[in-house]
């Protein structure tokens, strides 16, 4: 019984010492150790959910395609550019815009995602589209990116990729846009 207990010691010491400087490596500052998620693998995972499309009333239907994703670490927000193709009774002929929208980041533990919120327009430019319908667009425009991107899923983390950091008392905690991607700071699990 003692050698038992005394093969599965080392095996406990190294969990503790484990845990203990992960605790310790929890980034503080942008660039620190944590979960990294490329701009590549945020920009994948947009696309999926797109293009998108919206009606408004029975006079004008919109569709969204897949968003450009920016990187703005100065803010700690990400941006996207979103192609808007218009058409409908209250057009003319069919029109194209863009959208250009910046957003903050969330982390949802019942899914293990990470979501978009706190959505900001910031543009609106339209292509050859008549003053009335521009304007009606123009009143609909936060609206609608916000409805667009409201909790859209930019990344899931797979079972896989918290077994470890479950394991050691960890859970993802704030989320760092840098110039390469995010970075979820790995913090000790609050205790219910």
């Amino acid at each position: 019984m003692k050698r038992r207990l005394l093969l599965t010691l080392p095996g406990w010491t190294a969990l503790a010492a484990a845990a203990n400087a992960a605790r310790a490596a929890t980034p503080a500052t942008p660039g620190g150790t944590g979960y990294k998620v490329t701009v590549e693998q945020l920009q994948q995972a947009v696309a999926q959910r797109f293009p998108r499309r919206y009606e408004m009333g029975s006079l004008l239907n919109l569709q969204v395609q897949a968003p450009r994703v920016r990187l703005l670490p100065e803010q700690n927000r990400l941006g996207t550019e979103m192609v808007v193709d218009a058409a409908g009774p209250a057009l003319a002929r069919p029109s194209t815009g863009t959208f250009d929208v910046d957003f903050a980041l969330r982390y949802e533990a019942s899914d293990q995602t990470l979501r978009a919120h706190q959505i900001r327009l910031n543009a609106l430019r339209l292509d050859d589209m008549a003053p009335g319908p521009a304007a009606l667009l123009q009143a609909y425009a936060p609206t609608l990116a916000a409805q667009a991107l409201k909790e859209v899923v930019l990344h899931k983390l797979r079972p896989q990729d918290l077994m470890l950091t479950d394991g050691l008392g960890l859970e993802p905690g704030s989320i760092t846009v840098t110039a390469k991607g995010l970075t979820i700071a790995l913090v000790p699990k609050k205790m219910l």
